[in-house]
């Protein structure tokens, strides 16, 4: 993975119940990444969910843009300690993906090209908690900020919204992805600060 994008610090915390603590408010977007932003042609596009025991469940591009899709407004928070409200979404909620597939696992890595990684807990990618995002403010989803399309789990810190998302490892056991085994906190709860290890 190359240079991380330098992060941002030294704001004035704002008094907004909505905010998690620690957090301070941003209008705009920021981007940071791991590495340079790959770029994914539809064509080439696929979106994987392999099962603990090896079986395989696979969409198009094509296959995903036919589903169901939804479109939350949620507030993401990142590590780095920015946070952003009300942000629009349109994308595939995890529920209808992993509707047909047989699993008794309780973890899951989320996999992206570029070759980062990000663990999860099974549960908090169901119950209408996580999408498949492909659409950001009623546009397209640029690939600075994950297009064609991102894993977005907004009640997590929002490194656990994968960029550039490309499949999900079913797991029994958890493992750690490319932050978590750099010292971040396994789970990544913003209103319990869990930025690193041990919070």
């Amino acid at each position: 993975m190359g240079i991380v994008t330098p992060g941002f610090q030294g704001r004035a915390r704002s008094a907004d119940e909505k905010l998690p603590p620690g957090q301070y408010l941003v209008e705009d977007f920021p981007v940071l990444s791991a590495g340079p932003t790959p770029r994914v042609r539809l064509e080439n596009w696929r979106f994987t969910v392999t099962t603990e025991t090896g079986q395989k469940h696979e969409w198009t591009w094509a296959d995903l843009k036919a589903l169901p899709s939804e479109t939350p407004t949620v507030d993401i928070h990142c590590v780095t300690r920015w946070s952003k409200f009300g942000t629009r979404w349109r994308g595939v909620s995890l529920d209808t993906l992993l509707a047909d597939v047989d699993t008794a696992a309780d973890y899951v890595m989320a996999e992206s090209h570029g070759g980062y990684t990000t663990n999860l807990p099974l549960e908090d990618l169901l119950d209408g908690q996580a999408w498949i995002a492909y659409e950001f403010e009623g546009e397209d989803l640029p690939a600075e900020h994950g297009g064609p399309a991102r894993l977005l789990v907004p009640h997590l810190y929002f490194w656990k919204s994968a960029k550039w998302v490309k499949g999900l490892r079913l797991m029994l056991d958890d493992d750690l992805g490319f932050w978590e085994a750099a010292g971040y906190h396994s789970y990544g709860d913003p209103w319990r600060e869990q930025r690193y290890q041990g919070d």
